[in-house]
């Protein structure tokens, strides 16, 4: 009988006289092999999981005959790597595995629906986490970048991020972490946003943003976040932020020669680079040239 026979009906108790004797024959190499390809085979359910192994547990004391206390001692020390091989690759494997993690690369955006119908959109070059298996007792994400919330009613809603906390019971918002910037806007219902020691109320139509320390709050003159229809908008903003926004964006390499005091209000658009451009240089009477090694030269029109 071969190794794969003869470990299974010692599993199963069912060896004979003669095949016991087989069976205590076998190197601890061949026992331990098979020993982590049949917990490899152990299901998620916790109860199964159990049952399971003490069937194992069980079936392996009683194939074993009262023997001297050296002897003894080699089984002792296959049950113990049982439980630790067996035990670490299910809690590995099949225990820890309910947190879902949810990533968009430059230029891209994803929208997944909660386990409570939630919904959110997360903008490009960001990050979401958050636990499956136990969303009913704890609606509770974790966000690195941009991303909308539309949040059903019910039990509080939380997104932690490394700025600060936003708890909601069921809203509209928009979140942005990234770096120093902390940004929570609300378009609908009320949200409350902790940061540092502190904590604000913050209603509908009104805009939370924290920079280097600096805590504003302000109104929205807007009904949705602009990246929602892949636009990004400014108002007087420094030319220099505008171009950091379009490296990101794109993930290109910007060689700006004009002056750094130039404003810009308008907006350029997120799923087009030649129209981007344009959109920034031309109400400013600039020219733009797009080399080989992705990267864009900014010029002043006249140079």
């Amino acid at each position: 009988m071969n190794k794969d026979e003869l470990l299974k009906k010692w599993l199963k108790n069912e060896l004979s006289a003669s095949e016991k004797q087989d069976f205590e024959k076998l190197d601890d190499a061949d026992f331990n092999a098979y020993i982590v390809d049949f917990a490899k085979q152990f299901k998620a359910s916790h109860h199964s999981e159990l049952s399971d192994f003490e069937t194992f547990k069980q079936g392996y004391y009683e194939t074993q005959k009262p023997i001297k206390s050296l002897a003894w001692f080699s089984p002792l020390l296959k049950i113990a790597s049982i439980v630790v091989v067996a035990f670490g690759i299910i809690y590995f494997t099949f225990l820890n595995d309910s947190e879902t993690t949810l990533r968009t690369l430059a230029n891209e955006t994803n929208e997944v629906i909660l386990p409570d119908n939630s919904k959110v959109s997360l903008n490009e070059l960001s990050q979401l986490v958050y636990d499956t298996n136990h969303w009913d007792k704890k609606r509770l994400l974790q966000l690195n970048g941009e991303a909308f919330f539309d949040v059903e009613k019910g039990k509080t809603f939380e997104v932690k991020t490394t700025n600060g906390v936003v708890r909601v019971l069921g809203t509209e918002f928009n979140v942005i972490s990234r770096d120093s910037l902390f940004k929570v806007s609300c378009y609908e219902g009320l949200v409350q946003v902790g940061y540092k020691n502190d904590t604000i109320k913050l209603p509908a139509g009104s805009e939370f943003t924290l920079v280097a320390d600096n805590a504003l709050t302000s109104k929205l003159i807007i009904t949705e976040p602009h990246w929602l229809n892949h636009m990004s908008v400014f108002e007087n903003a420094n030319l220099s932020d505008v171009l950091s926004e379009l490296e990101r964006q794109y993930n290109i390499k910007v060689n700006n020669l004009t002056q750094n005091t130039i404003k810009f209000t308008g907006a350029f658009e997120l799923n087009n680079l030649e129209n981007a451009l344009k959109q920034i240089t031309q109400p400013l009477n600039l020219t733009y040239s797009i080399q080989t090694n992705n990267e864009v030269i900014i010029r002043n029109a006249q140079d």
